[in-house]
């Protein structure tokens, strides 16, 4: 794993919050510095955090940072995966892992829903007070990383809802979800194209235990680099309206590159310039149609697009669903309009 995979000490300070252990003990004991605490920009590598989560679970026997009533027990990831890798197709897995975490946790109970060309997967804890930002991550954390590895690729989050306010720092929870997080919300869930949830299961016994032997840290996304030329663009370009993009030759002689240099940039960190730009303009998609107020066709022409029809094609390419499908879930008021998968 490469040096620059690192993650916010800020999410070192929200382990360490209601764990029983000492801190300064815990992370003398992971190799972590503990004056990096007073370091409000620190970033601590992605190997020593999974250090860390490894030995405050194996110290209190729990998994999940004592943010639950009940601890999930060491061996609880194992167990998870071991039931969810049985099941034929990632929906009944995710089934069987949600239905496990919720006999294991007292506070969380979870389900997986279904609607047209979209999936979310919800937590129900309307019953009690929100918890923090980071307890809510942390189970998607451990779900999305499962569900990602039993499907053998990356299932991109469309929008991540919290019933709590916002914390102070969000940044690695974009890099590790999406950047479309959304708190305050009646419900808490996540929501992802379900084109993936058919997909058969045939991970081996082989393959889980070297999943188990780098976890946790093969299931905290990578640090993105702030410095690369892809970040640098995505943000040059969610500066402007869409119409005024520039072209991919008007691009280069901004960075003072070649057109070709800049192509070649970009394949190297694993970027096409066409999709970054329609990164870009899915993430406007996303937040501008979760107001009820614009139209579709005044979306499409805000994006770019030339008509609505063709807004509708890309949408539907991007998620799986219509733009009518995709604002009807996020703006039902109860969430219970999908039915269960």
């Amino acid at each position: 794993m490469a040096q620059k995979d690192t993650i916010s000490v800020q999410m070192v300070r929200e382990a360490l919050l209601q764990s029983s252990v000492d801190p300064a003990a815990m992370l003398h004991a992971v190799g972590i510095d503990s004056t990096w605490l007073q370091q409000p920009d620190a970033r601590v590598p992605v190997l020593l955090y999974s250090r860390l989560w490894r030995h405050i679970a194996r110290h209190t026997d729990d998994e999940f940072f004592g943010m639950d009533r009940r601890p999930l027990r060491s061996g609880s990831l194992a167990f998870l995966c071991r039931c969810a890798m049985a099941q034929p197709t990632l929906a009944t897995a995710l089934d069987a892992a949600l239905g496990f975490l919720s006999l294991m946790l007292a506070d969380l109970p979870a389900q997986l829903v279904r609607q047209h060309g979209l999936a979310e997967i919800v937590i129900d804890d309307s019953a009690l007070p929100p918890r923090r930002a980071f307890t809510y991550f942390t189970y998607w954390m451990i779900v999305h990383g499962v569900a990602c590895w039993l499907a053998g690729r990356r299932i991109p989050i469309l929008a991540v809802e919290l019933r709590g306010p916002a914390p102070e720092y969000c940044d690695d929870y974009r890099v590790m979800f999406s950047h479309n997080l959304r708190f305050e919300r009646p419900r808490t869930r996540i929501i992802f194209a379900a084109d993936c949830l058919d997909l058969p299961m045939r991970r081996t016994p082989q393959e889980l235990q070297r999943f188990l032997n780098r976890a946790p840290a093969n299931i905290l996304v990578k640090y993105r680099d702030p410095d690369s030329l892809a970040t640098r663009i995505r943000q040059q370009l969610r500066e402007q309206p869409p119409h005024a993009w520039p072209e991919a030759d008007d691009m280069a002689r901004h960075w003072h590159l070649s057109a070709p240099t800049l192509r070649r940039r970009l394949a190297e960190e694993g970027h096409t310039w066409q999709r970054l730009k329609d990164s870009v303009r899915r993430e406007l998609a996303i937040a501008w149609l979760a107001d009820a107020q614009p139209s579709f066709e005044t979306i499409a022409a805000q994006l770019g697009f030339a008509d609505a029809s063709s807004f509708y094609k890309a949408f539907r390419k991007w998620t799986g669903a219509s733009p009518g499908q995709y604002r009807s879930l996020i703006l039902g008021s109860t969430g219970q309009t999908a039915h269960r998968d």
